[in-house]
């Protein structure tokens, strides 16, 4: 049976909440960790615990367990690029682009910021990444820069060939990618923890919120919305997005890729409109003749109609996209095309769906489904593009490339 004690010296330490990995899970590390330092009583190991900073740490690394990988839910790494390259916050000569990898692990995420940003033509001097993790080890291992099969998943590994040369140990990241991420310890639940506003451009905080009690989530979410600009997006994991939603945040509305604003500036009360003239008074016309009553008919129950549920709204299929509902939101398209017809959005979005299931031949269907209702769907360009990049098809996503570009240069005249 495991000691409440560790559980609760955990949770003060760095918020976690043991439900989320388990009591037996602590329990083991605690076990590991007392055998380690040659102690057999538990007690004597928790008086330990209580007097060595070093000890407190080993026993966090035994209870972190890091899954991480590069490229790790793609669309996120997608939207990232298309906002630096084409949207609202694209990369700007006169201030480098500040991006926040939070917890890092060992590496993988902010690492692949890097490669996605200079895939999409970014030079080394328009942006700059932080990256932070409370793991001494892991962030030993992400200066070192060296990975093994784990951390190289999924069917489009053509980056590991342009950035990495492979080695007895695994495959070791090239130097001009890893000068590019800067390294520190850090512990996101201790008051002191980026005390200053950092005003980022975009943080990625991805998998981390699940691991917390309701209040150091608030408290986290708080530290997010601190760390970002005012026109700054956060990006987290599927399963955290309804945790921003309730606290402050809304949707950018890029399906798949769980990415958020602040709050949106309500605006102020509405001003009260002056009262209208008071209408002149008109004459009064004598009330029309009572009609002949008529025999009243016996009166036969009616039927009671069917309602069909509403159909759905497409803002709200992207958000239950976001949300990992995939199944529920492809449901709802299907809906959606039932009553309106094939519309270009509510196609592009069953791509997104259909990609992020791993049923690509669907993906690309619906893509060009979209296009050939819409040319210029933007959505359904930029996505088919990454389709066939992901399939090898790098021609056919050169011509999509350029048609996005010349549709954004069309846009901006």
């Amino acid at each position: 049976m495991s000691d409440p004690r560790f559980e609760q010296f955990l949770a003060r330490a760095i918020g976690l909440n043991a439900a989320s990995i388990g009591p037996s899970a602590i329990e083991r590390a605690v076990a590991a960790r007392s055998k380690a330092c040659k102690l057999d009583d538990i007690q004597a190991y928790w008086e330990l615990l209580q007097n060595s900073e070093e000890e407190t740490q080993e026993l966090i690394e035994a209870v972190i367990v890091p899954e991480t990988w590069f490229f790790r839910d793609p669309q996120a790494f997608a939207a990232l690029t298309r906002l630096v390259t084409r949207g609202p916050l694209q990369a700007d000569a006169s201030r480098p682009i500040r991006l926040l990898s939070l917890p890092c692990s060992s590496g993988e995420e902010p690492y692949t910021m890097a490669m996605a940003l200079l895939d999409a033509g970014l030079t080394a001097a328009q942006f700059r990444i932080d990256a932070v993790d409370l793991s001494a080890r892991s962030l030993a291992l992400a200066g070192q820069g060296i990975y093994g099969r784990n951390s190289f998943r999924g069917q489009n590994l053509a980056f590991r060939d342009r950035y990495f040369d492979a080695t007895d140990d695994g495959y070791r990241l090239r130097d001009t990618v890893r000068g590019l991420v800067q390294f520190s310890q850090g512990n996101i639940v201790a008051p002191d923890f980026y005390a200053d506003p950092a005003s980022y451009d975009f943080v990625f905080c991805r998998n981390l919120l699940i691991y917390f009690d309701a209040a150091t989530q608030k408290h986290v979410v708080g530290v997010i919305r601190r760390l970002l600009a005012p026109h700054g997006v956060a990006f987290v994991g599927h399963s955290e997005a309804g945790l921003m939603g309730s606290n402050g945040f809304t949707s950018a509305k890029i399906p798949m890729a769980f990415a958020f604003h602040k709050e949106s500036v309500r605006p102020g009360p509405a001003k009260a409109r002056p009262a209208p003239p008071p209408a002149e008074p008109r004459p009064r016309r004598a009330p029309p003749p009572s009609p002949t009553p008529r025999p009243i008919s016996p009166a036969f129950p009616r039927r009671e109609e069917k309602r069909e549920p509403a159909p759905p709204n497409l803002e709200e299929l992207r958000l239950l996209a976001d949300r990992g509902q995939l199944q529920e939101a492809a449901r709802g398209c299907e809906m959606l095309i039932r009553r309106d017809g094939a519309t270009p959005d509510a196609l592009a979005l069953l791509g997104l769906i259909s990609d992020a299931s791993n049923d690509l031949g669907a993906a690309e269907r619906y893509y060009r489904k979209a296009l050939y209702l819409d040319p210029a769907n933007a959505e359904a360009l930029g996505h088919l593009a990454l389709l066939l990049k992901k399939q090898g098809d790098h021609s056919g996503a050169k011509l999509l490339d350029e048609r996005l570009r010349r549709l954004d240069k069309w846009r901006a005249q």
